[in-house]
């Protein structure tokens, strides 16, 4: 889907980049420097006023699908948790050139950080994915390491993809309904790697939220950066009930396979998850 008119100004993606990075924090997905977060932005919008200096770069992924469009993205080393007190010292701002090869990078005399974020190739790739595919006009990308969720990681079974989803989704009926498609789930890959890159777009075709094994996890959402926050609160909450029932010997029933297909039929949602 596409944002329709009157398009955020920047003043109000900025704000909600900090808001899901205060979010993240609180639920602690994003300790010390670890994860960042990035917007693709596909109409004209001024950026020089918040970030008045200029450099060019060299994109580490081709993108010619996000051509002249903008993306705001996270610096390498930087908080999530302090982007909302000062958005300018911790994001720049990426006009895509028309090759898709490079750009400009725009920032602030605040500028806080060498380089953008080292996982900036999987989002420029996932961006592009996702615009050429739905020709949206926005897309947001999230990562993140929820403690629950990387823990159950760490456990062999939890790496099975129908595990994983047969495990979170029985803990609370919103899951199912926020998730319909579940949770997609990646085994270890390099961090920053092509390998992971390339593995991160194709799962993120099918699913709003991939596991990175003993890592972390990436979300999308083309409506707003807050509502790939949601799924990954949605998702580290179910973890955090599996973890307890763990720890308690596994004595919870949690929602048996025909209560959530009541919830299914009752709310209308598309699965074929039960």
């Amino acid at each position: 889907m596409a944002i329709p008119e009157p398009h955020p100004e920047l003043e109000e993606l900025l704000a909600s980049i900090g808001e899901a990075g205060v979010r993240l924090s609180s639920i602690e997905a994003g300790e010390g420097a670890a994860g960042n977060i990035s917007i693709y932005v596909g109409w004209p919008i001024e950026v020089r006023r918040r970030f008045p200096l200029s450099e060019p770069i060299a994109l580490p992924y081709p993108v010619p699908t996000l051509a002249g469009g903008v993306v705001i993205v996270t610096g390498s080393g930087r908080r999530l948790r302090d982007i909302r007190s000062d958005p300018t010292a911790n994001l720049g701002a990426i006009l895509i050139g028309a090759d898709g090869r490079n750009g400009t990078l725009y920032t602030s005399p605040r500028r806080l950080f060498a380089h953008v974020t080292s996982e900036f190739n999987s989002h420029l790739a996932v961006h592009d994915d996702q615009v050429r595919r739905s020709g949206t006009n926005f897309h947001a990308l999230i990562h993140a390491q929820p403690p629950n969720l990387v823990y159950l990681s760490h456990i062999p079974a939890y790496r099975d993809q129908a595990t994983i989803n047969r495990r979170l989704l029985r803990w609370e009926p919103e899951t199912i309904v926020n998730l319909p498609e579940g949770i997609g789930a990646l085994p270890f890959i390099l961090p920053g790697s092509p390998a992971l890159m390339e593995a991160n777009v194709a799962a993120l075709r099918k699913y709003y939220v991939v596991l990175w094994s003993k890592h972390g996890v990436m979300a999308r959402s083309d409506v707003s950066v807050t509502k790939a926050a949601d799924r990954i609160e949605y998702l580290e909450t179910a973890a955090r009930y599996e973890y307890m029932d763990l720890v308690a010997g596994g004595k919870a029933e949690g929602l048996t396979p025909s209560e959530i297909r009541e919830v299914v039929d009752a709310f209308g949602v598309e699965t074929d998850l039960v």
